[in-house]
């Protein structure tokens, strides 16, 4: 079983990678906003019971998916790196995978300001992310998030052996998607 986490800023193309990711490997696609989609028409995301309830979902799905007979997994995630709840968070999932014999693999994506504020109102994305449809929230939310998290890694933080950083401004998802494939060996 293989588990793939990609990460990085709102707007980077986590999904759009998986998406295409899903299309050439055997690997099931779970981006994040399949949960908070799910909850959101009830609770907030940024509620206690949002939060709550997504991490319950992830949870419960990775447990399932880590102990089944499926190829594996992609993951998307934002990841604040100056949170060490963020850290322990990626540890504990990469754990569930990694207990039952998988092997894990980060892709973290980075991509300029511009072309991160031009995807945010991608057809693709407003279409799986309902939550994203008030683009002047969603927006605004993506340059506030920069400025209070880090959301891109230090040269060398990451320390796991099968990890890859991809800046993807002038990549398509296509060719993110054959790159992550060929250096990993999926």
């Amino acid at each position: 079983m293989k588990f793939i986490l990609i990460f990085g800023p709102q707007a980077v193309g986590k999904m759009t990678v998986g998406q295409e990711l899903e299309k050439i490997t055997e690997l099931k696609l779970f981006h994040n906003h399949m949960t908070i989609e799910l909850v959101s028409p009830f609770f907030s995301y940024g509620s206690e019971a949002g939060k709550r309830l997504v991490g319950l979902f992830r949870r419960e799905i990775f447990e399932e998916v880590a102990k089944s007979d499926l190829a594996g997994l992609i993951f998307t995630f934002v990841w604040a790196l100056d949170q060490k709840a963020d850290w322990d968070y990626v540890e504990e999932v990469c754990g569930i995978f990694e207990s039952r014999g998988a092997e894990v693999f980060l892709v973290e994506l980075e991509a300029d300001l511009d072309e991160r504020l031009s995807r945010n109102l991608s057809p693709n994305r407003l279409q799986h992310k309902p939550t994203k449809r008030n683009t002047e929230w969603s927006e605004n939310e993506l340059k506030t998030s920069m400025e209070k998290y880090r959301l891109n890694s230090y040269d060398g933080e990451i320390k796991r052996e099968n990890y890859l950083r991809i800046n993807n401004t002038d990549l398509s998802a296509e060719e993110v998607a054959c790159r992550i494939k060929h250096e990993f060996g999926l």
